[in-house]
């Protein structure tokens, strides 16, 4: 439900209303049940910064509460605030904020340290979470030392060795370079899938929403303006700021010799070396409509059947069904000339070379 949250006597549970000055309120719900990654979505300046603030405790709200877990962290109302160190939330920032001085395992054990724990006994959780993570034989390295995927998987150890009751990851692959991004993305899912508490992850890229989540809060403007599964946002976006968020299709499919099978369809594509698990991007302005079969012959064409028609402005989008599943984008006169209504039947045709392919 958009902008209302859902109570549970587990998990996260907040309604946040955060005012700056005159020109900017942030006023969005949330509600994360254990063991759900919910991803909050959106562009610059919509708020997502202030909501990662408030729910780790660096903000007071102004209105609303804060409870995980039961415990209430904030409520302004009832006089509670809960100090960011009692909060019980591992947080991984965008930019890491590794201690440059302490090695490895130093930054590792740190939140251990801070709770009185005993030396040996951190140094002993803090070598078995980077043997978890991979990373035992860089235990005495510096943080100047390591690539950026290193230092971020150090920083979600770090997070998670004081066992949070939620974790929340603030752009956590904003900082890596495109390679490196892609390789990562599985590593940080199946962390995510591990911890047993709710996850948040706060992104502006929503491949990285798309493939982490579970479930997508669109943030505009200090406001919730969708909420819904993945394929929820992708197939049914409710502002035009969704819609061009929700761009590409992604398909997830297996790549050998020019082709990415997915389900009984196949897709012809410009890279004939990549092979194995892949995700396939094809912009919906990409994708050619017609009504009857194209001449030429391409090699990724198909017939289907228009099942949804969307308009956005100058812009309409086609959503088709079997036998791939796509959203296309035409224009308002294409939609008109090619007297194009739901039920239709109509061609689908995409270059190969309009299809980007990188592994899963």
């Amino acid at each position: 439900m958009v902008g209302g949250a859902v109570s549970h006597p587990h998990g996260l549970d907040a309604r946040l209303v955060v005012s700056r000055g005159d020109t900017f309120t942030l006023d969005v719900s949330l509600s994360i049940p254990p063991g759900r990654t919910v991803a909050l979505l959106g562009p610059n300046g919509a708020g997502k910064s202030t909501v990662v603030a408030a729910i780790a405790g660096l903000l007071p709200l102004d209105e609303g509460h804060i409870t995980l877990d039961g415990r209430t962290l904030d409520d302004p109302g009832g006089n509670v605030l809960m100090p960011a160190e009692d909060r019980s939330i591992g947080v991984v920032f965008q930019d890491y904020v590794l201690f440059p001085h302490l090695t490895v395992v130093e930054n590792v054990e740190f939140g251990l340290r801070s709770r009185k724990t005993p030396r040996r006994e951190a140094r002993q959780q803090a070598i078995e979470w980077l043997e978890r993570i991979g990373l035992d034989d860089l235990a005495d390295r510096k943080p100047g030392d390591l690539s950026g995927g290193q230092a971020q998987r150090v920083a979600l150890a770090r997070a998670l060795i004081t066992g949070p009751e939620l974790l929340l990851l603030d752009e956590p692959l904003a900082a890596l370079d495109a390679t490196t991004r892609v390789d990562l993305r599985r590593t940080l899912g199946d962390h995510l899938n591990q911890f047993s508490g709710p996850r948040m992850v706060i992104t502006h890229d929503p491949t990285e929403a798309f493939l982490l989540a579970d479930e997508i809060h669109v943030i505009e403007d200090g406001a919730i303006t969708q909420v819904g599964t993945p394929d929820d946002i992708r197939l049914r976006p409710r502002t035009s700021y969704i819609a061009d968020l929700a761009g590409s299709n992604l398909v997830l499919g297996t790549a050998t010799h020019g082709t990415v099978t997915t389900g009984t369809h196949q897709l012809h594509i410009a890279d004939t070396h990549i092979a194995g698990p892949v995700l396939a991007a094809i912009h919906p302005r990409a994708i050619v409509i017609d009504r009857h079969q194209p001449d030429g012959s391409p090699r990724n064409t198909w017939e289907a059947t228009v099942i949804r028609i969307e308009h956005y402005g100058d812009r309409v989008r086609l959503q088709t069904g079997d036998p791939l599943p796509l959203t296309a984008e035409i224009t308002p006169d294409a939609l008109n000339d090619l007297e194009i209504v739901e039920g239709s039947a109509v061609w689908i045709s995409i270059k190969a070379t309009e299809i980007s392919v990188e592994k899963d």
